[in-house]
Protein backbone atom coordinates (compact mmCIF):
# COMPACT_ATOMS: atom_id res chain seq x y z
CA UNK A 1 0.00 0.00 0.00
CA UNK A 2 2.95 2.44 1.03
CA UNK A 3 4.45 1.86 -2.63
CA UNK A 4 0.99 2.64 -4.09
CA UNK A 5 0.81 5.44 -2.39
CA UNK A 6 4.09 6.59 -3.45
CA UNK A 7 3.39 5.60 -7.22
CA UNK A 8 0.68 7.93 -7.12
CA UNK A 9 2.25 10.57 -5.32
CA UNK A 10 4.89 10.44 -7.70
CA UNK A 11 2.58 10.29 -10.57
CA UNK A 12 1.42 13.79 -9.30
CA UNK A 13 4.71 15.18 -9.46
CA UNK A 14 5.32 14.45 -12.96
CA UNK A 15 2.07 15.86 -14.16
CA UNK A 16 3.15 19.07 -12.05
CA UNK A 17 6.40 18.75 -14.18
CA UNK A 18 6.61 21.35 -17.39
CA UNK A 19 8.53 19.83 -20.52
CA UNK A 20 11.59 22.08 -19.33
CA UNK A 21 11.55 19.90 -16.25
CA UNK A 22 10.57 22.49 -13.68
CA UNK A 23 7.74 21.30 -11.10
CA UNK A 24 4.92 24.04 -10.68
CA UNK A 25 3.82 25.17 -7.74
CA UNK A 26 0.02 23.62 -7.60
CA UNK A 27 -2.15 20.74 -9.39
CA UNK A 28 -6.42 20.85 -10.01
CA UNK A 29 -6.64 17.23 -10.11
CA UNK A 30 -10.17 17.55 -11.39
CA UNK A 31 -8.99 20.12 -14.11
CA UNK A 32 -11.39 20.95 -17.19
CA UNK A 33 -12.69 18.39 -18.76
CA UNK A 34 -11.58 16.24 -16.29
CA UNK A 35 -7.64 16.35 -16.98
CA UNK A 36 -5.28 17.73 -14.20
CA UNK A 37 -3.74 21.30 -14.70
CA UNK A 38 -0.75 22.78 -13.76
CA UNK A 39 -0.59 26.30 -12.36
CA UNK A 40 2.11 28.59 -14.21
CA UNK A 41 4.33 29.45 -11.64
CA UNK A 42 7.02 27.47 -9.70
CA UNK A 43 9.36 28.34 -6.77
CA UNK A 44 13.08 26.98 -5.82
CA UNK A 45 11.63 24.73 -2.96
CA UNK A 46 9.25 23.42 -5.85
CA UNK A 47 12.08 22.52 -8.06
CA UNK A 48 13.78 20.83 -5.23
CA UNK A 49 10.96 18.54 -4.44
CA UNK A 50 10.74 17.22 -8.35
CA UNK A 51 14.34 16.45 -8.25
CA UNK A 52 14.73 14.66 -4.41
CA UNK A 53 11.43 13.10 -5.73
CA UNK A 54 13.02 12.05 -8.87
CA UNK A 55 15.78 10.93 -6.57
CA UNK A 56 13.29 8.16 -4.41
CA UNK A 57 11.37 7.09 -7.09
CA UNK A 58 14.57 5.72 -8.72
CA UNK A 59 15.89 4.09 -5.17
CA UNK A 60 12.17 2.48 -4.52
CA UNK A 61 12.02 1.38 -8.43
CA UNK A 62 9.35 2.72 -9.64
CA UNK A 63 11.75 4.79 -12.32
CA UNK A 64 14.79 3.31 -13.67
CA UNK A 65 18.14 5.03 -13.18
CA UNK A 66 18.47 5.72 -16.89
CA UNK A 67 14.93 7.70 -16.39
CA UNK A 68 15.94 9.31 -13.15
CA UNK A 69 19.59 10.64 -14.95
CA UNK A 70 17.36 11.67 -17.77
CA UNK A 71 15.08 13.53 -15.48
CA UNK A 72 17.62 15.34 -13.03
CA UNK A 73 19.85 16.43 -15.89
CA UNK A 74 16.96 18.12 -17.82
CA UNK A 75 16.41 19.90 -14.56
CA UNK A 76 19.59 20.95 -13.85
CA UNK A 77 20.17 22.42 -17.42
CA UNK A 78 16.79 24.30 -16.18
CA UNK A 79 17.84 25.49 -13.30
CA UNK A 80 21.39 26.55 -14.90
CA UNK A 81 19.43 29.27 -17.11
CA UNK A 82 17.11 30.75 -14.31
CA UNK A 83 17.94 34.07 -13.33
CA UNK A 84 20.13 34.67 -10.37
CA UNK A 85 21.28 36.98 -7.97
CA UNK A 86 23.80 37.12 -5.16
CA UNK A 87 24.38 33.42 -6.06
CA UNK A 88 20.86 32.30 -5.05
CA UNK A 89 17.20 31.87 -7.16
CA UNK A 90 13.93 33.87 -7.48
CA UNK A 91 11.27 32.99 -5.75
CA UNK A 92 9.11 32.95 -8.34
CA UNK A 93 9.25 31.52 -12.23
CA UNK A 94 7.24 30.52 -14.84
CA UNK A 95 7.47 26.71 -14.79
CA UNK A 96 7.17 26.42 -18.69
CA UNK A 97 9.65 29.00 -19.81
CA UNK A 98 12.02 30.09 -16.99
CA UNK A 99 11.19 33.14 -16.71
CA UNK A 100 11.25 35.69 -13.70
CA UNK A 101 7.67 35.86 -12.98
CA UNK A 102 6.57 40.14 -13.06
CA UNK A 103 2.82 39.43 -12.72
CA UNK A 104 0.81 36.83 -10.70
CA UNK A 105 -0.65 34.59 -12.85
CA UNK A 106 -4.83 35.05 -13.24
CA UNK A 107 -4.75 38.70 -11.64
CA UNK A 108 -1.95 40.58 -12.38
CA UNK A 109 -0.94 41.41 -9.48
CA UNK A 110 2.86 42.63 -9.09
CA UNK A 111 5.21 40.41 -7.86
CA UNK A 112 8.89 41.73 -6.03
CA UNK A 113 11.55 39.98 -7.34
CA UNK A 114 13.01 38.45 -3.85
CA UNK A 115 15.77 35.92 -2.72
CA UNK A 116 13.80 33.15 0.07
CA UNK A 117 16.69 32.26 2.27
CA UNK A 118 14.26 29.25 2.96
CA UNK A 119 12.82 28.71 -0.69
CA UNK A 120 16.52 28.78 -1.55
CA UNK A 121 18.15 25.97 1.29
CA UNK A 122 15.23 23.17 -0.09
CA UNK A 123 16.64 24.09 -4.08
CA UNK A 124 20.52 23.76 -2.60
CA UNK A 125 19.69 20.50 -0.80
CA UNK A 126 17.92 18.75 -3.46
CA UNK A 127 20.59 20.02 -6.19
CA UNK A 128 22.57 18.47 -3.18
CA UNK A 129 20.82 14.57 -3.64
CA UNK A 130 20.47 14.86 -7.06
CA UNK A 131 24.76 15.09 -7.75
CA UNK A 132 24.84 12.36 -4.90
CA UNK A 133 22.63 10.26 -7.04
CA UNK A 134 24.19 11.08 -10.56
CA UNK A 135 27.52 11.75 -10.42
CA UNK A 136 27.96 12.61 -13.66
CA UNK A 137 26.18 15.97 -12.23
CA UNK A 138 28.59 16.72 -9.54
CA UNK A 139 30.67 18.89 -11.76
CA UNK A 140 27.24 20.92 -13.38
CA UNK A 141 26.01 21.35 -9.50
CA UNK A 142 29.32 22.32 -7.84
CA UNK A 143 29.42 25.52 -10.49
CA UNK A 144 25.96 26.34 -9.47
CA UNK A 145 26.54 26.12 -5.67
CA UNK A 146 29.77 27.77 -6.15
CA UNK A 147 28.65 31.16 -5.51
CA UNK A 148 25.57 30.02 -3.06
CA UNK A 149 27.47 32.05 0.23
CA UNK A 150 24.34 31.90 2.83
CA UNK A 151 26.54 34.71 4.95
CA UNK A 152 24.25 37.11 2.42
CA UNK A 153 21.58 36.21 4.86
CA UNK A 154 23.37 36.37 8.04
CA UNK A 155 23.43 39.26 10.46
CA UNK A 156 26.56 38.25 13.14
CA UNK A 157 25.59 38.46 16.26
CA UNK A 158 26.52 41.60 18.57
CA UNK A 159 26.49 40.95 21.90
CA UNK A 160 25.71 44.76 22.47
CA UNK A 161 22.46 44.52 20.75
CA UNK A 162 21.63 41.38 19.87
CA UNK A 163 18.03 42.95 18.73
CA UNK A 164 20.04 44.24 15.92
CA UNK A 165 22.93 41.88 15.27
CA UNK A 166 20.93 38.57 16.82
CA UNK A 167 23.59 36.04 15.00
CA UNK A 168 20.63 34.35 12.55
CA UNK A 169 19.48 34.39 8.63
CA UNK A 170 17.29 36.96 7.03
CA UNK A 171 13.96 35.97 6.12
CA UNK A 172 15.32 36.81 2.63
CA UNK A 173 15.87 40.29 0.14
CA UNK A 174 13.99 42.37 -2.02
CA UNK A 175 15.88 42.88 -5.29
CA UNK A 176 13.84 46.28 -5.99
CA UNK A 177 14.99 48.59 -3.91
CA UNK A 178 17.85 46.21 -2.27
CA UNK A 179 16.87 45.96 1.62
CA UNK A 180 16.07 42.44 3.44
CA UNK A 181 13.26 41.64 5.26
CA UNK A 182 12.73 43.17 9.00
CA UNK A 183 12.48 39.73 10.21
CA UNK A 184 15.37 36.99 11.10
CA UNK A 185 14.68 33.28 11.18
CA UNK A 186 14.96 32.89 14.68
CA UNK A 187 12.90 30.01 16.08
CA UNK A 188 15.49 26.99 16.05
CA UNK A 189 12.22 24.11 15.33
CA UNK A 190 11.34 25.70 12.03
CA UNK A 191 12.36 24.59 8.92
CA UNK A 192 14.23 27.72 7.68
CA UNK A 193 16.96 25.37 10.11
CA UNK A 194 18.02 23.66 6.95
CA UNK A 195 19.72 26.86 5.67
CA UNK A 196 21.51 27.42 8.81
CA UNK A 197 22.61 23.75 8.41
CA UNK A 198 23.87 23.93 4.66
CA UNK A 199 25.53 27.50 5.72
CA UNK A 200 27.33 25.66 8.69
CA UNK A 201 28.48 22.76 6.61
CA UNK A 202 30.07 24.84 3.77
CA UNK A 203 31.93 27.26 6.25
CA UNK A 204 29.95 30.28 5.25
CA UNK A 205 28.57 30.42 8.40
CA UNK A 206 29.86 29.84 11.88
CA UNK A 207 28.60 27.27 14.25
CA UNK A 208 27.81 29.42 16.58
CA UNK A 209 24.91 30.61 14.42
CA UNK A 210 23.12 27.49 15.73
CA UNK A 211 23.42 28.30 19.47
CA UNK A 212 21.82 32.14 18.81
CA UNK A 213 18.34 30.09 17.57
CA UNK A 214 15.53 29.82 20.01
CA UNK A 215 14.65 26.97 21.62
CA UNK A 216 11.93 29.32 22.69
CA UNK A 217 12.06 32.87 23.66
CA UNK A 218 13.32 33.71 26.91
CA UNK A 219 11.17 34.23 30.08
CA UNK A 220 9.16 37.17 29.90
CA UNK A 221 9.82 37.76 26.32
CA UNK A 222 5.92 37.10 25.36
CA UNK A 223 4.83 34.18 23.69
CA UNK A 224 2.50 31.26 23.91
CA UNK A 225 3.83 30.37 27.37
CA UNK A 226 6.10 30.89 29.46
CA UNK A 227 8.77 28.28 29.38
CA UNK A 228 10.59 26.36 32.11
CA UNK A 229 14.42 25.79 31.26
CA UNK A 230 17.72 27.06 32.74
CA UNK A 231 20.44 29.22 31.13
CA UNK A 232 23.47 27.34 30.12
CA UNK A 233 26.79 28.18 27.95
CA UNK A 234 27.84 26.53 24.95
CA UNK A 235 30.96 27.01 22.78
CA UNK A 236 30.87 30.10 24.44
CA UNK A 237 27.28 31.25 23.43
CA UNK A 238 24.74 31.57 26.43
CA UNK A 239 21.97 29.76 25.20
CA UNK A 240 17.90 29.79 26.76
CA UNK A 241 16.85 26.09 26.85
CA UNK A 242 13.84 26.65 27.31
CA UNK A 243 10.74 24.06 26.62
CA UNK A 244 6.90 24.29 26.74
CA UNK A 245 4.53 21.58 28.02
CA UNK A 246 1.59 20.18 26.36
CA UNK A 247 -0.51 18.02 27.57
CA UNK A 248 1.89 16.80 29.76
CA UNK A 249 4.74 16.33 27.78
CA UNK A 250 8.08 18.52 27.27
CA UNK A 251 8.65 19.62 24.30
CA UNK A 252 10.70 22.45 21.80
CA UNK A 253 8.06 23.99 20.36
CA UNK A 254 7.81 25.12 16.55
CA UNK A 255 7.21 28.78 15.43
CA UNK A 256 3.16 28.38 14.29
CA UNK A 257 2.48 24.32 15.46
CA UNK A 258 2.96 22.77 12.53
CA UNK A 259 4.16 19.93 11.12
CA UNK A 260 6.60 21.02 8.40
CA UNK A 261 8.42 23.56 10.86
CA UNK A 262 9.25 20.09 12.85
CA UNK A 263 10.08 17.27 10.54
CA UNK A 264 10.53 18.46 6.99
CA UNK A 265 14.10 18.65 7.78
CA UNK A 266 14.58 15.47 9.67
CA UNK A 267 13.54 13.97 6.15
CA UNK A 268 17.17 15.10 5.58
CA UNK A 269 19.62 15.58 8.43
CA UNK A 270 19.72 12.29 10.43
CA UNK A 271 19.28 14.93 13.48
CA UNK A 272 17.08 11.89 15.06
CA UNK A 273 20.08 9.96 15.16
CA UNK A 274 22.79 12.83 16.13
CA UNK A 275 20.72 13.98 19.08
CA UNK A 276 18.29 11.32 19.96
CA UNK A 277 17.84 12.44 24.01
CA UNK A 278 16.86 16.56 21.94
CA UNK A 279 15.91 16.20 18.45
CA UNK A 280 14.65 12.18 18.43
CA UNK A 281 12.74 12.47 21.49
CA UNK A 282 11.62 16.18 20.50
CA UNK A 283 10.18 14.96 17.01
CA UNK A 284 8.17 11.91 18.67
CA UNK A 285 6.96 14.77 21.10
CA UNK A 286 5.64 16.85 18.63
CA UNK A 287 4.09 13.81 16.64
CA UNK A 288 2.60 12.63 19.77
CA UNK A 289 1.08 16.39 21.06
CA UNK A 290 -0.41 16.83 17.21
CA UNK A 291 -2.06 13.60 17.93
CA UNK A 292 -3.48 14.42 21.22
CA UNK A 293 -5.34 17.85 19.68
CA UNK A 294 -6.50 16.18 16.66
CA UNK A 295 -8.32 12.82 18.54
CA UNK A 296 -8.87 14.29 22.15
CA UNK A 297 -8.13 18.02 22.93
CA UNK A 298 -10.32 19.36 19.62
CA UNK A 299 -12.03 15.26 19.00
CA UNK A 300 -12.12 15.68 15.54
CA UNK A 301 -11.74 11.91 14.94
CA UNK A 302 -8.77 13.35 12.86
CA UNK A 303 -5.12 14.53 13.10
CA UNK A 304 -1.98 16.27 10.99
CA UNK A 305 -1.66 19.70 10.85
CA UNK A 306 0.08 21.45 8.64
CA UNK A 307 0.06 24.64 6.37
CA UNK A 308 -1.81 24.33 2.94
CA UNK A 309 -4.50 24.89 0.25
CA UNK A 310 -7.94 25.71 2.32
CA UNK A 311 -9.59 22.73 0.92
CA UNK A 312 -12.78 25.41 -0.54
CA UNK A 313 -9.81 27.39 -2.06
CA UNK A 314 -6.68 29.54 -1.05
CA UNK A 315 -4.07 29.06 1.27
CA UNK A 316 -3.71 29.12 4.87
CA UNK A 317 -1.06 27.74 7.80
CA UNK A 318 -3.08 25.47 10.07
CA UNK A 319 -0.91 23.98 13.56
CA UNK A 320 -1.31 23.29 16.85
CA UNK A 321 -1.26 26.61 18.53
CA UNK A 322 0.17 25.65 21.65
CA UNK A 323 2.91 23.61 20.00
CA UNK A 324 4.18 26.79 18.24
CA UNK A 325 5.76 30.09 20.08
CA UNK A 326 3.83 33.04 17.92
CA UNK A 327 1.12 34.02 20.90
CA UNK A 328 -1.40 34.10 17.30
CA UNK A 329 -0.26 30.96 16.36
CA UNK A 330 -1.13 28.56 13.61
CA UNK A 331 -4.69 26.89 14.47
CA UNK A 332 -5.95 23.88 13.68
CA UNK A 333 -9.09 25.07 12.19
CA UNK A 334 -10.76 21.33 11.87
CA UNK A 335 -8.51 20.88 8.52
CA UNK A 336 -6.39 18.04 8.28
CA UNK A 337 -3.43 18.19 5.76
CA UNK A 338 -2.43 14.52 4.56
CA UNK A 339 1.33 15.66 4.36
CA UNK A 340 1.17 16.34 7.99
CA UNK A 341 0.69 12.45 8.34
CA UNK A 342 3.03 11.22 6.17
CA UNK A 343 5.77 13.62 7.87
CA UNK A 344 5.10 12.03 11.42
CA UNK A 345 4.85 8.46 9.55
CA UNK A 346 8.50 7.70 10.84
CA UNK A 347 8.29 8.17 13.93
CA UNK A 348 4.90 6.67 14.14
CA UNK A 349 4.08 4.77 11.77
CA UNK A 350 0.94 2.90 13.20
CA UNK A 351 -1.18 6.00 14.00
CA UNK A 352 -0.12 8.15 10.84
CA UNK A 353 -1.49 5.11 8.11
CA UNK A 354 -4.50 4.32 10.22
CA UNK A 355 -5.48 8.28 10.27
CA UNK A 356 -4.58 8.23 6.34
CA UNK A 357 -6.78 5.39 5.88
CA UNK A 358 -9.41 6.93 7.85
CA UNK A 359 -9.01 9.78 5.85
CA UNK A 360 -9.63 8.61 2.58
CA UNK A 361 -12.42 6.26 4.11
CA UNK A 362 -14.61 9.05 5.40
CA UNK A 363 -13.92 11.66 2.68
CA UNK A 364 -12.99 10.24 -0.92
CA UNK A 365 -9.45 12.22 -0.05
CA UNK A 366 -7.49 10.17 -2.25
CA UNK A 367 -7.01 10.82 -5.37
CA UNK A 368 -6.29 7.38 -7.76
CA UNK A 369 -2.79 8.62 -9.38
CA UNK A 370 -2.77 11.30 -7.50
CA UNK A 371 -2.00 10.48 -4.22
CA UNK A 372 -4.04 12.30 -1.07
CA UNK A 373 -5.15 15.36 -1.71
CA UNK A 374 -3.94 18.55 -0.10
CA UNK A 375 -6.42 19.05 2.47
CA UNK A 376 -9.46 18.49 4.44
CA UNK A 377 -12.20 19.85 6.26
CA UNK A 378 -13.88 17.58 8.70
CA UNK A 379 -16.20 19.63 10.04
CA UNK A 380 -17.72 20.12 6.64
CA UNK A 381 -16.38 16.89 4.16
CA UNK A 382 -15.05 19.41 2.05
CA UNK A 383 -11.67 18.10 0.29
CA UNK A 384 -9.51 20.22 -2.20
CA UNK A 385 -9.03 19.70 -5.26
CA UNK A 386 -5.39 20.30 -5.46
CA UNK A 387 -2.38 18.89 -4.44
CA UNK A 388 0.57 20.84 -4.20
CA UNK A 389 4.16 20.14 -5.33
CA UNK A 390 5.68 20.84 -2.19
CA UNK A 391 3.74 18.66 0.05
CA UNK A 392 3.52 16.04 -2.44
CA UNK A 393 7.31 16.61 -2.27
CA UNK A 394 7.61 15.81 1.45
CA UNK A 395 5.15 12.91 1.10
CA UNK A 396 7.19 11.03 -1.13
CA UNK A 397 10.44 12.28 0.45
CA UNK A 398 8.51 10.74 3.85
CA UNK A 399 7.51 7.57 2.15
CA UNK A 400 11.34 7.09 1.08
CA UNK A 401 12.62 7.28 4.51
CA UNK A 402 10.21 4.98 5.56
CA UNK A 403 10.55 2.21 2.77
CA UNK A 404 14.41 2.60 2.62
CA UNK A 405 15.49 4.51 5.08
CA UNK A 406 18.59 7.17 4.81
CA UNK A 407 17.79 7.38 0.47
CA UNK A 408 18.03 11.09 0.73
CA UNK A 409 20.22 11.33 4.05
CA UNK A 410 22.86 10.34 2.13
CA UNK A 411 24.11 14.06 1.24
CA UNK A 412 23.88 14.78 4.35
CA UNK A 413 25.58 12.61 6.73
CA UNK A 414 29.38 13.05 4.84
CA UNK A 415 31.55 16.08 4.58
CA UNK A 416 30.54 19.52 5.94
CA UNK A 417 27.85 17.73 7.75
CA UNK A 418 29.72 15.45 9.48
CA UNK A 419 32.20 17.78 10.44
CA UNK A 420 30.56 20.56 11.56
CA UNK A 421 26.59 20.02 11.97
CA UNK A 422 27.00 16.45 13.62
CA UNK A 423 29.21 17.61 16.18
CA UNK A 424 26.53 20.54 17.45
CA UNK A 425 23.64 18.17 17.28
CA UNK A 426 25.43 16.12 19.57
CA UNK A 427 26.27 18.85 22.44
CA UNK A 428 22.11 19.98 21.84
CA UNK A 429 20.40 19.41 25.46
CA UNK A 430 16.84 20.13 24.97
CA UNK A 431 16.17 19.22 28.91
CA UNK A 432 13.24 17.46 28.17
CA UNK A 433 14.42 13.74 28.52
Amino acid sequence: MLHRWFRDTYRSLEALTTGLGLAADTLDVTGSGGEPEPSVHTSPSNIGCGLWSTVAAAGLGVISGTAMRRALARTVAAVERLERHHGFWLNWYDARTGGVLTEWPGTGAPVRPFLSSVDNAWLVAALRIAADADPELRPRVGRLLADADWSFYYTPYDPDDPAVGPGQLRGGYHLDDGTYTPHWYGALNTEPRMAGYLGIADGSLPGEHYWHTFRTLPPGAGQEQEPEGEWSTVDGVRVWRGHYTYRGRKTVPSWGGSMFEALMVPLFVPEGQWSPRSWGLNHRRHVAGQIEHGLREEAYGYWGFSPATVPSGGYSEYGVDALGMQTEGYTSKGVVTPHASFLAMPFAPGPAVANLLRIDRDFGAYADGYGFRDSVDVRTGRVSDHVLALDQGMVAAALAQVLRPGLLQRPFRTGGFARRVEPLLRREDFGIA
